[in-house]
């Protein structure tokens, strides 16, 4: 397996294309490309995917602890992040994420992010 070393850190909001729209919008599969900065990004590979539900600030003690273990696996309402690490069609590497936290009351549906750049 080859290791990536980050180059550049961003975690910057993106938007992200998807030719097949996913089922279930909080539990995306990994886009088909991404508009950063004005410029597209082609996905033509994804490398590997993860979650994490870790609740973070205020609500990581805001659960019994059966439901929060429970939660850790699969996510709970607006906690939880997908992360995909991808190769687009210049040759970069970078890894995105889906944040499914609410931003506010017109940002219910959660944000994707640029996260970094690998070497």
């Amino acid at each position: 397996m080859t290791e990536h070393i980050p180059i550049h850190f961003y975690d910057e909001s993106i938007e992200v294309l998807f030719d097949a729209l996913p089922v279930h919008e909080k539990s995306p599969h990994c886009p088909n490309g991404f508009i950063w900065k004005g410029q597209t990004h082609r996905i033509v590979g994804s490398l590997s995917e993860w979650s994490d539900f870790t609740r973070r600030g205020k609500m990581a003690n805001n659960m019994r602890p059966e439901h929060a273990a429970a939660a850790s696996t699969r996510g709970s309402l607006n906690v939880g992040r997908f992360y995909f690490r991808v190769k687009a069609d210049s040759g970069q590497i970078f890894e995105i994420y889906y944040d499914r936290a609410m931003k506010g009351v017109d940002r219910r549906k959660g944000e994707w992010f640029l996260y970094r750049e690998l070497e």
